[in-house]
């Protein structure tokens, strides 16, 4: 008799109805990665109502099962259940149970607070009535199940999926579904990560309760059962934010404030991503608290494929891959040596590696000896900081900060008589764009994140336009770096991050003190730059180029080069021959020269930031 006097008294107050609110939703932007692996979403936190007709019928149902079984009786509001939590209620003195359907719950999530009061439930009970006269069932449980949280900062199935199993909903399977349906209790008290043991409990009261209504079989509870999920301790996607947060400065400066749902497909390998942060993760690990870590990677085309932008996103997201400019030590010599080789030099050149003074300046060799006479091929291999300041104030610092500007560093260049050492402040995505250029057949490399932008249903609304290549390295220049890089990893300070089978090459980078490490490196159409200091540029004792830049670049690289179709360099265009004059006739050779301004720069797809803190620059060895 209780519950047709609650039904009745709901029914007479129809009438008085208060008028349902609009729903409301700040249109997002979704990332995707280059194969449509979903990356990260920016902007409104709440995702679209979910698309039922994509999910397998058990998905929907388990919520059903567990949180409102007579769902699809009701009219907004559970006439039993009421009665049953009243009574309940009325025992114990005080208000204990809820008996919130789904569209209870939904209207709570929408537009009100979680007060338990006598006032606040009945608006919450009437809301919901007019939601189910406006609403079908189908939209109903559709925008439930985008707005409800699971925990860890998931708010939707969407993204509960992703970050707990790593698939879209769309794939889950019949234990998997009833996991996440199990977290609604107590996002915090059932979450498969934190509470595994309570979390299977539930879960398997949420099968038996799919089971009672029918949406699953004795036998398919069975082999959910036999068949528990892998979870995903950490968020799958998290590696990924330094990237999509990147990204999503440049969308919107593409397309402005969007109005719309929009999905960006980027250049990111999630996969190589993945392998990016875990190698960060393993070499930060061997070290001394405080170390962080950047890493970017480059295709011949200057799509960026991965980026790790610090050890730990959700301890600190400020990107050191494209905001933390730092000194690039000896990572910077082979725009020195470039400029030397366009200039007549080759790496048999001769050198003396002693003592020398540069205007009032003395270099000196991280050992602190000297090896006398030996060529450039040598001198860049040994990273002999002597022979690399002489030949730059030989060639013109002018023009060696030319040769730098002309593949792709856009920070500013000093051009004292250190800045042959790396004294000027770049970002990892600088120098792994610029090594792209040795990487791709002299070809400038210019980093980027995204391929196209669509709405939600699929409407075009950009596309990167086709590259037009310039090429900023001719030969027999490139081909002689390229002798000189590799010769770095074979007999230099790089052999660390050698890898059998493979045509590799790169140069390390150590600044004063230790304050930065560096290895950039590249094989065919392929570049990457890891970088490792503090964050307050504090000295890091025995922190080399040739260290754990190296091993990290290595570890990176072992996993990414069959996964990016790793080629042999590429030697570049053909020099061009110039047939020589006749005795009678020949003018007497001119002397090599070299551009004083570099051509016209390209602007850079990134958003730069302010340098983290720098100590004064000292001449790094």
């Amino acid at each position: 008799m209780l519950p047709i006097l609650i039904a009745g008294s709901l029914a007479s107050s129809l009438p008085q109805l208060p008028q349902l609110p609009e729903i409301k939703r700040a249109p997002q932007v979704t990332y995707v990665d280059r194969s449509g692996a979903v990356l990260g979403v920016r902007g409104g936190p709440a995702p679209p109502p979910v698309d039922l007709a994509r999910l397998p019928a058990y998905v929907p149902a388990a919520f059903v099962a567990i949180e409102d079984r007579r769902f699809y009786q009701h009219a907004g509001f559970d006439a039993v259940g009421i009665a049953r939590a009243l009574a309940t209620d009325l025992f114990k003195g005080r208000m204990a149970q809820g008996a919130s359907t789904i569209t209870q719950q939904l209207i709570r999530n929408l537009f009100l607070t979680n007060d338990q009061t006598l006032e606040r439930k009945t608006e919450e009970v009437l809301l919901a009535v007019q939601m189910e006269q406006k609403y079908s069932k189908q939209q109903i449980l559709a925008l439930y199940l985008s707005r409800v949280y699971f925990g860890s900062g998931c708010t939707g199935i969407e993204a509960a999926s992703r970050r707990y199993f790593d698939k879209p909903a769309a794939r889950l399977t019949v234990r998997e579904a009833a996991t996440l349906a199990a977290i609604l209790k107590s996002p915090t008290g059932y979450s498969p990560v934190e509470h595994p043991d309570k979390s299977a409990q539930r879960t398997r009261l949420v099968l038996d309760a799919m089971v009672d209504t029918g949406a699953i079989t004795p036998a398919e509870r069975a082999h959910a059962l036999a068949h528990p999920p892998k979870i995903y301790a950490a968020d799958p996607a998290r590696p990924a934010q330094y990237f999509v947060d990147w990204t999503d400065q440049q969308v919107r400066r593409l397309t402005g404030p969007p109005v719309e749902d929009l999905v960006v497909q980027t250049t990111l390998d999630m996969p190589m991503q993945q392998d990016a942060a875990r190698a960060a993760r393993e070499v930060l690990a061997q070290e001394r608290s405080g170390l962080q870590a950047a890493l970017v990677a480059v295709d011949s085309q200057g799509a960026v494929r991965a980026m790790v932008g610090g050890a730990d996103y959700g301890a600190s997201p400020f990107n050191r891959a494209v905001l933390a400019r730092r000194q690039a030590g000896s990572a910077w010599k082979p725009f020195v040596y470039l400029t030397a080789m366009e200039a007549g030099r080759t790496p048999d050149t001769q050198e003396v590696d002693e003592p020398v003074t540069i205007a009032g300046w003395s270099p000196r060799n991280h050992t602190d000896a000297y090896l006398g006479q030996i060529t450039l091929e040598q001198a860049l291999a040994e990273s002999v900081n002597t022979v690399a300041a002489k030949v730059a104030d030989e060639v013109g610092r002018d023009n060696v900060a030319a040769t730098a500007r002309r593949l792709g560093i856009t920070s500013p260049i000093n051009t004292d008589p250190a800045m042959a050492l790396g004294t000027s402040q770049v970002t990892p995505l600088e120098m792994a764009s610029a090594y792209g250029a040795f990487a791709d057949g002299g070809v400038r490399v210019d980093a980027y994140a995204v391929q196209k932008i669509t709405t939600a249903g699929g409407r075009l609304i950009w596309r990167r336009p086709a590259p037009r290549p310039v090429q900023v390295i001719q030969n027999p220049s490139l081909g002689e770096m390229n002798q000189m890089l590799r010769a770095v990893i074979a007999e230099g300070t790089g052999v660390h991050a050698a890898i059998a089978r493979y045509d590799l090459a790169g140069k390390t980078g150590t600044t004063s003190d230790s304050k930065d490490g560096w290895f950039c490196g590249f094989t065919g159409g392929f570049s990457a730059c890891a970088w490792m200091g503090r964050d307050d540029a504090h000295p890091v004792a025995h922190l080399a180029g040739g260290g754990p830049p190296a091993q990290l670049w290595r570890a990176f690289m072992v996993q990414a080069l069959p996964r990016a179709g790793a080629t042999p360099i590429p030697p570049g265009p053909a020099p061009v021959i110039v047939a020589p004059p006749t005795l009678a006739t020949a003018p007497p050779p001119p002397a090599p020269t070299l551009p004083a301004t570099p051509p016209p720069a390209q602007a850079p797809s990134v958003s730069e930031g302010q340098p983290l803190p720098q100590q004064p620059a000292e001449p790094p060895y």
